[in-house]
């Protein structure tokens, strides 16, 4: 189920963000204490924002934002979509379940418009994911020390 953040949510959304599993291919984890002290009530809310939820629990967050300062031009102005899953959920289709809803709702909101994904190419699941959502690769690029693929899904018809 995708819904809205809740302030219930607050401790899932750290354990995402400190996770170094989760974070293995964005950069790193930050530190657990940071997050609790700068972590709002309620995180994460605003339009495009939602926390995918099993048997009354979060287990992950998807996110589709417009990208105004992407590194590669292609990007820039488009909608991105990302997202986060605990470690425990990884490999049972729930990633792939999550954001073809989210990207349903997304067609409905705003018709016609592409949404760009940026992974580390060396991510595997990600890139199939990717690819099973219907995002095709643009261009490949270095960034934060690591290579990048940039796909783009077209507008739904």
């Amino acid at each position: 189920m995708l819904r809205e953040p809740e302030a219930r949510d607050r401790t899932t959304f750290i354990e995402l963000l400190a996770s170094p599993e989760v974070h293995t291919y964005l950069g790193g984890p930050r530190p657990r204490e940071e997050l609790e002290r700068e972590m709002p009530e309620v995180p994460g809310r605003w339009p495009g924002s939602f926390v995918v939820e099993l048997d009354g629990a979060m287990i992950g967050q998807i996110l589709l934002r417009r990208s105004v300062g992407h590194r590669r031009p292609a990007a820039v102005g488009k909608v991105d979509l990302g997202y986060l899953f605990l470690p425990k959920v990884w490999g049972q289709g729930y990633a792939a379940e999550a954001c073809v809803a989210a990207l349903d709702w997304f067609d409905g909101v705003l018709p016609g418009e592409p949404v760009v994904l940026t992974t580390q190419s060396a991510n595997v699941g990600s890139m199939r994911l990717a690819t099973k959502l219907g995002f095709t690769e643009v261009e490949r690029f270095q960034a934060w020390d690591a290579e990048q693929w940039l796909g783009i899904r077209p507008p739904a018809t």
